[in-house]
């Protein structure tokens, strides 16, 4: 990748104003736009860049001390920080983008590549494995706790839109019709992404990512005797355990007083109370960085690490800021208020529910997989013993 140190960025010199370069010691419109926000409210900042003042200055820190950013002649590390945030923060297009930073098409998307680059460098950093504690989201709900208790989050796949030639378009043209990259995501309970693998076509099953997740050098990691929650997409595999199927599932098959009839309903009900984690982190991460919710027109591979980048990104603010604006709307506390956001199964989805028995196209043996089964199923009768005596019991 070419430097950029001793860049000549362009300007933009309209009737009004010349910017001067930053070495001359004036700053550009751009670095004072930025300077305004930096040096305004903290609201200001949460709607320009999407973040809090102090978790904006502390990603400049890193990428600064990992020395994956620099100066340039012109444009200091916060102004191109903020340059990328203002993109994927907004949804909106280079030259929209120069009406703000007054800088020419050619610079802002320079630096907008630099920075995805350079976030891309330390993503790594921003994604942990689960740890060996029960997440305190089980152990403090008597409805899944201790049933749940090696449960460490969630896999799922979700459709990002995606914007490639009419050559390659069959690929990527998912069961819906629609053109999007199928991103397999392990989730935790508090919304952080554990693992993010991006740059499938939206025509893959999600058994097909996940033997990809599952094989490759960068693999996702399952610890021992621990497992993912899943949903009817993906087979009830080793280390990953799926709902029952053919059985209501989702919050909004049960009305709000409805009694589960059997040790299966019971199951899945409370496996879908744990699972809409997912969901949830989801939300948070489109309505954060709204660029994922349309196809950007920027080469496949830029679309690909957007994903990645975004994901580090909010994995980062949750650390730094955990009550964060975005993050306080998906909290458990408000999913009540928020059903409509996580619609029932969709076409794809409903297509995949007859597929229980289903081998994965991987190496697996059927005995291997009959222990994820007698584990379902020990589960939910443990469950629905202890159901029965405290409704007894009232």
């Amino acid at each position: 990748m070419e430097s950029s140190h001793g860049e000549k960025d362009d300007l933009i010199i309209t009737d009004n104003h010349v910017p001067i370069a930053l070495s001359n010691g004036l700053a550009s419109e751009g670095a004072k736009f930025v300077d305004e926000v930096l040096n305004g409210e903290n609201d200001t900042c949460l709607e320009n860049f999407r973040m809090d003042k102090h978790v904006f200055y502390k990603l400049c820190d890193i990428l600064r001390a990992r020395g994956s950013l620099q100066h340039t002649n012109r444009i200091k590390i916060e102004e191109q920080l903020a340059i990328f945030l203002y993109i994927v923060g907004h949804n909106i297009r280079t030259r929209a983008v120069q009406e703000s930073f007054r800088y020419s098409g050619e610079t802002i998307s320079r630096h907008f590549n630099n920075v995805l680059n350079a976030i891309m460098v330390i993503s790594l950093d921003f994604f942990e494995p689960p740890g060996p504690e029960v997440p305190r989201e089980i152990m403090e709900d008597s409805r899944l706790y201790p049933y749940f208790k090696d449960c460490v989050g969630v896999v799922d796949c979700m459709h990002i839109p995606v914007m490639v030639g009419i050559d390659e378009q069959g690929p990527f043209r998912n069961k819906n019709g629609q053109l999007t990259q199928n991103v397999l995501v392990a989730s935790s309970f508090d919304l952080k992404f554990h693992y993010v693998l991006a740059g499938w076509e939206g025509s893959a099953s999600e058994l097909q990512v996940l033997n990809a997740a599952l094989t490759r050098r960068n693999n996702l990691h399952v610890p021992e005797g621990r497992y993912y929650l899943t949903d009817t997409k993906f087979a009830n595999l080793p280390g990953f355990l799926s709902p029952f199927h053919n059985v209501p599932y989702h919050s909004n098959e049960f009305s709000g007083f409805y009694h589960p009839q059997d040790a299966k309903e019971l199951f899945n009900q409370r496996h879908s109370l744990l699972r809409n984690a997912v969901d949830r982190a989801f939300a948070a991460l489109k309505a954060r960085f709204p660029i994922l919710t349309s196809p950007p027109s920027y080469p496949l591979q830029t679309q690909v690490k957007l994903v990645v980048a975004t994901c580090a990104i909010h994995n980062f603010i949750r650390q730094e800021k955990p009550d964060d604006w975005i993050f306080r709307m998906y909290k458990q506390e408000s999913l009540l208020q928020m059903e409509e956001l996580f619609p029932p199964l969709d076409v794809e989805q409903q297509a995949m529910m007859h597929h229980e028995n289903q081998l994965p196209n991987f190496a697996l043996e059927a005995e291997e997989i009959e222990p994820s089964f007698r584990l379902r199923d020990a589960l939910a009768t443990e469950m629905w013993n202890d159901y029965i005596t405290d409704v007894s019991s009232i």
